[in-house]
């Protein structure tokens, strides 16, 4: 039953998560409104909006104007249910388990966001930020986060090191080379799980995105001086550093 209701709400989570990512880059609300075809303007009745499955009866177009569906609709909903059931089986119903689905929920969308927009709203990572550190003050809280003056170091790092990168890459290059919503992106990752993640993402994130970002420079599909977000490597990056915790942490201290 509990599997039930964690698959339940991986749906609706991410059918919601869908919303954001479509109308925060747009700074259209994400609470009032009923969903609709962005072509023939449409609204979608409920049963064409049931998470997956309705992508699927109706072959990932729209009923009305036969438009195409992008797949990015039911990933999102899969990768939702993927990983609210990878984080139910590791630490079960408990308020970990509900932090660790929120930082989910959001991180998807700052993931999609930032891949097809090149941002990452404020709106998005300030709450994060603050849940972050308000959830160190808990001295019951599991050993994967840290106590508050950790969390608070952390986060103070993690953006401190980006800016640190952004203003030495402009003074060199006379350009941007990355965005501050990166620094607040890692800014959360102090906050949640303190400074000692930062250098492990950093490098981590750097490297997925070298081995994803070759092919396309060798190719030359991609120019060295082309724009990538950085967002989704930073996410990656946490997410690996959250599998590998205990080896990282062995390797450091022995």
């Amino acid at each position: 039953m509990d599997l039930f209701l964690i698959i339940l709400a991986a749906s609706l989570f991410g059918s919601f998560a869908n919303v954001c990512i479509y109308r925060l880059p747009l700074e259209k609300g994400v609470v009032g409104g009923r969903s609709y075809c962005p072509k023939c303007k449409k609204k979608i009745v409920w049963y064409d909006n049931i998470p997956i499955i309705s992508y699927l009866l109706i072959s990932g177009k729209c009923r009305k104007c036969k438009m195409s569906i992008s797949s990015q609709y039911p990933m999102v909903e899969f990768l939702h249910i993927i990983s609210f059931i990878i984080i139910y089986f590791l630490f079960g119903v408990s308020t970990t388990s509900i932090l660790l689905m929120i930082l989910a929920l959001t991180f998807i969308i700052i993931f999609f966001i930032d891949l097809k927009h090149y941002i990452i709203p404020n709106i998005l990572t300030f709450p994060l930020m603050a849940l972050g550190f308000i959830k160190s003050f808990d001295p019951n809280i599991n050993s994967l986060f840290p106590n508050y003056i950790n969390s608070l170091i952390g986060g103070i790092f993690g953006y401190v090191i980006i800016w640190l990168i952004i203003f030495f890459y402009k003074q060199v290059k006379n350009k941007e080379g990355m965005g501050l919503g990166d620094a607040k992106l890692l800014a959360v990752i102090g906050f949640w799980f303190g400074w000692i993640a930062i250098p492990f993402v950093i490098f981590s994130s750097s490297i997925v995105a070298l081995i994803l970002v070759i092919p396309s420079l060798v190719n030359k599909t991609r120019k060295f001086s082309s724009q990538i977000p950085f967002g989704p490597y930073i996410v990656i990056g946490c997410i690996l550093y959250v599998i590998f915790i205990d080896q990282y942490k062995n390797l450091l201290f022995g």
